[in-house]
This record gives structure tokens, sequence and C-alpha cells, in this order.
């Protein structure tokens, strides 16, 4: 996640115990983490949220899926959904997903 080394972790660890002092240090840490635990249960809130409120179509979507690097990988790679892919990488006569022609 963050790409701290040992010596930039120590550096960080003193100046917090300049900030904070030895005395409220331990304090503030059990803070930070009570945060952070929240934040992510908020967010893991919001995203099963999110997917319940989902058409059933859409149920399987994954959040990484619409990740455009993802989506470029899988495209050249030839892993990609038939449905989702560019007209120009399905077999030839298969219509495009958004083709009038087709429904």
């Amino acid at each position: 996640m963050f790409d701290i080394g040992f010596g930039e972790f120590l550096v960080l660890a003193v100046l917090a115990l300049f900030v904070f002092g030895p005395d409220k240090l331990p304090k503030a840490i059990a803070d930070v983490t009570r945060m952070l635990k929240n934040l992510r249960q908020m967010a893991q809130g919001a995203k099963t949220e999110i997917t319940s409120a989902l058409d059933p179509q859409l149920q399987g979507l994954d959040l990484a899926d619409l990740n455009p690097r993802t989506f470029v990988e899988r495209t050249l790679n030839g892993t990609a959904d038939p449905a989702v892919r560019p007209a120009a990488t399905l077999p030839k006569g298969t219509p495009a997903p958004w083709d009038p022609d087709t429904t």
C-alpha cells in the first residue's frame, strides 16, 4: 500500500514520538487504527450496497474489471468477454453488441 522503507518508517516513528510524546503516542496509534478500521468497514459496506443495488445481470461484476488497464490487457490478450470487446477484435461475422441490425 505505502512504499515506505525501514529507514523512512523509523524517521516517522521518531517524529511521531516527538510530536505526540511518549504519554499520548499509544492513544494516538489506537485512534488511528480505529479510524482506519471504520473507514474499511464503511468502504466495504458501500461496495456491498452498490453491488446489491445493481441489476441481476451485473451481479457478478468485479470492480477490477472496470479498470481501464485491466480492460486493455484483457482485450489485447483475447481473454475479454466477447460482448465487451471492441468490434475490431471480434471474429468476422460476429455482430457488435451495439449493432441495431442484430435486434
